[in-house]
């Protein structure tokens, strides 16, 4: 795409002017690598930014905003990084805005159950502030650790917990966002109904830096339950621990806290990254099943309960952890399985589809024989009690890189296919960005699309907010 201004020495002061010259990167390529990429694999998505910079305040992030809307420069949010969809890569170049400076908690509302922060505040410590509270904000992803709430936000994303509790949308409940115009825009607010309007709130949850930079964001939290246990169940076979999901949430009367599923190269993978040593070298996929709550009598027999229903459905063993250490043993598995594959596959895709719960068994059956297909390996893992969907495309070690990238855009052309074919979408939590723009066609409408473009005009008709991502303009 073509009529993108330049960043010029003229605007780089002007940007240091807003922000400090200590909160500007400007050429120094090593010091702007960094803003280059996010966490997919390898170098294809890599873009170098122009110039990143660093505001503290709205104000900043406003003028920032007004200056590019003005000079025609694209402008790219960032957040932590630890996006898999090159949503904060700079694919135009231009501006990079990272929130990594605007990190405050800046309120507890113990009265109305909110808390009110800042986009740059880690999601884990939103948990450890809360916790002696007895709080917890519970749409939280599985990243937890590393990633802003600001970009969990942009991506609506989700996590293992969303069987019972849900993703990052139900709990957004007020938003200031900077337009890409500059002006500052309040959504929603301290209030759990509000029909005053276009209902912009989800709009803007998911929009991936599309729409504009939050600055501030109003979170719902709720009351911390005081126990959880984890199963930890061994199947012999894929498609016996998928059709064991339904099976047991609905005879049990059961609803899990998370419901995660890994296939015997995911957890394989992740057992020998961590060196852990349970004993899952006979097991063809395994069921990590969590329930939590307040009374542990109940518990323990919700436990007991949906361990008899897993082996009934074909578990050949049932793990429980009863205790915070054996719990994290388990769950460390299933957070670690991505860098395992990081680790042991060089050339990988990452993918994030999601479809029908009850279609998940064909689905990973259907992936295996692309993989056979093409000579590949596809390992699957994700949340099963949802329909999302984790598969790693992975290439032999013998591949050349000029093959591999040959090969992935049929395997992808066909892996999509088969969503689709399913009624499933190609991102179910990690967003479409630039990875994915190219497959939208394939699960959505024109029609579709043709809104979505009407909707960016309407906000930012010199298409400078993070141009390049979900559909071409």
């Amino acid at each position: 795409m073509s009529g993108y201004a330049p960043v010029t020495p003229e605007i780089a002061a002007q940007l240091e002017a807003i922000c400090g010259k200590n909160y500007v990167i400007y050429r120094d390529e090593e010091r702007l690598e960094p803003y280059s990429r996010d966490e997919i694999p390898g170098h294809h998505y890599r873009r170098m930014p122009e110039i990143v910079v660093r505001p503290q305040t709205t104000a900043e992030v406003s003028a920032i905003m007004k200056l590019a809307n003005v000079e025609r420069i694209p402008v790219t949010p960032r957040g932590a990084g630890s996006g898999l969809s090159g949503g904060a890569v700079p694919v135009f170049g231009g501006i990079v805005v990272a929130t990594d400076r605007m990190n405050q908690i800046l309120e507890l509302d113990k009265q109305n159950m909110m808390i009110v922060v800042e986009p740059g505040v880690i999601a884990n410590d939103i948990n450890e502030y809360l916790r002696p509270h007895e709080l917890f904000y519970a749409g939280y992803p599985m990243s937890m650790e590393t990633c802003y709430i600001g970009g969990n936000v942009a991506e609506n994303a989700g996590g293992g917990k969303a069987i019972k509790y849900g993703v990052t949308s139900r709990y957004v409940l007020g938003l200031e966002v900077v337009l890409p115009s500059g002006e500052v825009m309040e959504l929603g607010g301290k209030l759990l109904k509000d029909v005053t309007g276009y209902n912009l709130l989800p709009l803007m949850t998911g929009s991936e830096g599309t729409l504009g930079i939050f600055t501030k964001i109003i979170l719902k939290v709720i009351p911390l339950p005081k126990y959880q246990y984890d199963l930890l169940a061994l199947f012999p076979d894929s498609r016996t621990a998928i059709e064991a999901v339904p099976a047991t949430m609905v005879e049990s009367g059961i609803t899990p806290t998370s419901v995660e599923y890994m296939d015997q190269e995911s957890f394989r993978s992740a057992c020998e990254y961590l060196n852990e040593t349970l004993p899952y070298q006979d097991a063809g996929a395994m069921l990590l099943v969590s329930v939590d709550g307040n009374d542990p009598e109940k518990m323990a027999d919700d436990c007991e309960a949906l361990g008899t229903f897993l082996e009934k459905h074909g578990a050949s063993v049932v793990y429980v952890a009863d205790t915070p250490a054996n719990s994290e043993r388990i769950w460390k598995i299933r957070r670690n399985v991505a860098e395992a594959f990081s680790l042991y596959f060089p050339r990988q895709s990452g993918e994030d589809i999601v479809v029908p719960p009850a279609s998940i068994a064909l689905v990973v059956e259907q992936f295996q024989e692309l993989a056979e297909k093409y000579g590949v390996t596809i390992p699957c893992y994700g949340h099963a009690g949802d329909g999302n969907l984790h598969s790693r495309v992975s290439a032999p070690d013998s591949w050349s890189d000029e093959r591999w990238e040959e090969t992935l855009p049929k395997i992808l052309n066909d892996l999509y296919a088969l969503v689709a074919q399913q009624g499933g979408r190609i991102s179910g939590e990690h967003g479409i960005g630039c990875k994915r723009l190219a497959y939208m066609p394939s699960v959505v409408s024109e029609t579709y699309l043709n809104v979505l473009r009407s909707i960016k005009q309407a906000l930012d008709p010199n298409n400078i907010m993070n141009p390049g991502k979900i559909f071409m303009v």
